[in-house]
């Protein structure tokens, strides 16, 4: 039961993102009005570490559903409650742990899929995530260089 349902969470999360990285560019206020109902998916990755428990399945489901849960705890922490708006500042202190947990929480859904349920399941994830990624650059905010800064830039040059 724990293979099909991550299979399952991680679709459900690559369509998420995939719809999220999508609409942003041009429907912002769309996606900060429906955008919280992404955090929802902490609750089946919750129902699914008591399923891996329960099933005594492998350890690494816990660990990687875990890693999702601190994406989402993260994501919600710095787009939601504190509004800090890291992409477009670029700072590092913030930018790291989140893109850190983005990449092992997309890690965790392909390659827990494809060793212990579905290679053909592990590669349609790896394939969402590919698309998934494209969409994240495609519609991600750009960055701007103030002249004082670019200045600076120019006199360590």
């Amino acid at each position: 039961m724990v293979e099909p349902f991550f299979f399952a969470l991680g679709l459900a999360n690559n369509i998420f993102l995939i719809f999220i990285f999508l609409i942003r560019k041009k429907h912002l206020a769309l996606l900060q009005r429906i955008g919280w109902v992404y955090f929802l998916l902490a609750i089946p990755a919750i129902y699914a570490i008591f399923l891996v428990q329960q099933e005594q399945k492998s350890p690494r489901y816990t660990i990687f559903l875990g890693i999702f849960l601190a994406f989402l705890a993260i994501e919600a922490l710095y787009d939601w409650i504190l509004k800090i708006p890291f992409r477009e500042k670029m700072n590092w202190k913030q930018l790291v742990p989140y893109v850190a947990l983005y990449i092992s929480m997309n890690y965790g859904f392909v390659v827990m899929v494809w060793k212990y349920y579905s290679l053909i399941g592990g590669i349609i994830l790896l394939g969402l995530f590919v698309i998934q990624i494209i969409a994240n650059i495609a519609t991600h905010p750009q960055l701007t260089i103030k002249e004082s800064e670019l200045g600076a830039i120019h006199r360590k040059v």
